[in-house]
């Protein structure tokens, strides 16, 4: 695991949400009065928070940044193991749900960025095996667990809400042939209750800042709010779904998605257990496909976890029916080739990786990625080895500054200046700075400079595969005087 993940894993570019994410961490691990920054955006700040613990221990913000992604995805790939052990008590089924999870391009993407969803993906992960526990045994221990882990789900992000509301399907589990199921019942219910207490309790930490609302307000950006939704319940539905599908056969590769599917032929043996993985992944699926708004490929990493089980469930089937034949391994081989590749490509060169548009552009081919930071950081470092410097970046929040501000806010000769939009004619400021010292401007998402500005390209840098998108840094140009006319 740590090989795959560690492995260049800052080959990839820092993407614009990275940034944000780091830059946040920075500020909050240096002064206490900023540790809720992230509410600042509507986001929760527990994935923030173990970042300001990292970005203390390695001194490049992006290795400390994507180092927690990394550790995420361990608990991860470990919970998955336990999931489909206690399920269906076999061990060679938990050791097929952990490789196959070590081999997903999914899980090998996200675990390998600064993103907030391989977090998402461990409490959701967890929260299941935990659930799984509660509705087998009724304890109030395992609930007083249950009970931290989904707190901490909630202060990661909002989708760890989606873990209680469906704390009911794991009552399939249950033995209702049992003489005394209802008193067992109302003791899970109870028991429920104190998680849901003690959850809600660790999530109520936020309220401390007065930024607190700002999470709702940006939910809203992602996810209609129900009064919104009624107006046109199912106007996006047929597309979000479509769109849905095609993320998860892409990302879990068809083979693998086959395989996810094949246990819904064989219902009858372990039809709780079976019916349970469908319904986690399905309930959060469908839920995202009526009310979202705006959706992203990793808004469902958490969602797929329960279908890796289930794919380690058919593969074994495999394993069972054709061991000791010739056949074994070159089914394992088609069965995994589509994911080996796309993970070869993702360690060693992302630029050839096959994953899906939506966030091959985010990552490698459009302007959120961050192509061009390394050289004009390099750049900026090496002008201010001669004396004061002054860069001007196309943004105030994003990529730009915050990809330069990571790594050069502490260098006392650079100073670092957002500016949007950009005027049509430069900034008197500019140019002032620009006659007492080197100043430069960092362009990222314009792909021409303002006509009015005097300035000089001293490089580009190509944004993935795509020729028409790149990164420019250019000298601000001094203008000369003209020189008085006798008369």
């Amino acid at each position: 695991y740590l090989f795959t993940r560690l492995l260049n894993l800052t080959t990839l570019p820092i993407f614009t949400d990275e940034a944000i994410y780091i830059r946040w961490a920075q500020i909050g691990s240096r002064d206490a009065a900023w540790r809720f920054i992230s509410l600042v955006d509507g986001k929760q700040p527990l994935f923030v928070w173990f970042m300001m613990i990292t970005v203390r221990l390695f001194r490049d913000p992006l290795l400390a940044g994507r180092i927690v992604s990394v550790a995420s995805g361990l608990f991860t790939m470990i919970g998955v193991w336990f999931i489909a052990h206690e399920l269906f008590r076999k061990k060679s089924i938990g050791y097929l749900s952990g490789m196959l999870y070590l081999l997903s391009p999914f899980s090998l993407l996200y675990d390998r960025m600064a993103l907030y969803d391989s977090l998402v993906a461990t409490f959701s992960v967890w929260n299941l095996y935990i659930a799984i526990l509660l509705a087998r045994r009724v304890r109030l221990d395992i609930a007083l667990i249950l009970g931290m882990t989904l707190g901490l789900g909630m202060l990661n992000k909002t989708s760890g809400f989606l873990s209680l509301y469906f704390l009911p399907l794991t009552l399939v589990l249950f033995d209702w042939g049992n003489p005394g199921r209802f008193r067992r019942i109302f003791r899970w219910i109870g028991f429920v209750t104190v998680a849901a207490v003690i959850s809600l309790a660790l999530y109520s930490v936020l309220r401390l800042s007065p930024l607190f609302n700002m999470v709702s307000q940006k939910d809203a950006v992602f996810i209609y709010p129900f009064r919104d939704w009624w107006v046109h319940p199912f106007q996006f539905f047929t597309g979000n779904i479509k769109g849905l599908f095609d993320w998860t056969a892409s990302y879990l590769t068809r083979p693998i998605f086959f395989l996810a599917l094949a246990p819904l032929f064989t219902l009858w043996e372990k039809p709780k257990e079976k019916l349970l993985l469908y319904a986690w992944w399905l309930a959060p699926f469908v839920a995202l496909a009526l009310f979202g708004r705006v959706l992203y490929p990793r808004f469902i990493l958490f969602m797929i976890m329960p279908l890796l089980v289930l794919a380690a469930l058919s593969f074994d089937w495999v394993i069972a029916r054709f061991r000791g034949r010739l056949f074994l391994p070159i089914a394992a081989l088609l069965l995994l080739y589509p994911s080996l590749s796309t993970d070869y490509f993702l360690i060693a060169n992302p630029l050839y990786a096959l994953i899906p548009r939506a966030d091959k552009g985010q990552y490698v081919d459009d302007w959120p990625s961050g192509w061009g930071i390394r050289e004009v950081n390099g750049f900026l470092e090496e002008q201010a080895k001669a004396g004061a410097v002054t860069v001007y970046t196309e943004g105030t929040f994003g990529l730009l500054p915050y990809a330069i501000e990571i790594y050069l806010v502490d260098r006392p000769n650079i100073e670092i200046r957002g500016i949007w939009p950009l005027p049509e004619a430069m900034p008197q400021e500019m140019l002032t700075r620009a006659h007492d010292h080197p100043t430069f401007v960092v362009l990222n998402q314009s792909q021409v400079a303002p006509q009015r500005w005097p300035l000089e390209l001293i490089a580009e840098f190509q944004k993935g595969n795509r020729k028409d998108r790149k990164m420019r840094l250019f000298r601000v140009i001094v203008p000369i005087a003209k020189a008085p006319v006798r008369q």
